[in-house]
């Protein structure tokens, strides 16, 4: 993820993240599912959707907590 990515989710509100955060568990669900099916080639994919959704929660606890 580049850093305009990161700066793009920092500027997002708190639902926008929770609607962020549940797209990208729905993706990672299905990558998942493909790579048990054989069909997904690029399991880096994978990790970098766990490194996002793992920002996106950094940044909803931030907004929360302020």
């Amino acid at each position: 993820m580049k850093k305009n990515e990161i700066k793009k989710i920092r500027d997002k509100n708190e639902g926008e993240l929770r609607k962020d955060l549940a797209d990208s568990r729905d993706e990672l669900r299905t990558m998942k599912f493909d790579l048990s099916s054989g069909k997904i080639k690029n399991v880096r994919s994978i990790t970098e959707t766990k490194k996002k959704i793992a920002r996106i929660l950094t940044f909803i606890k931030l907004k929360h907590g302020k």
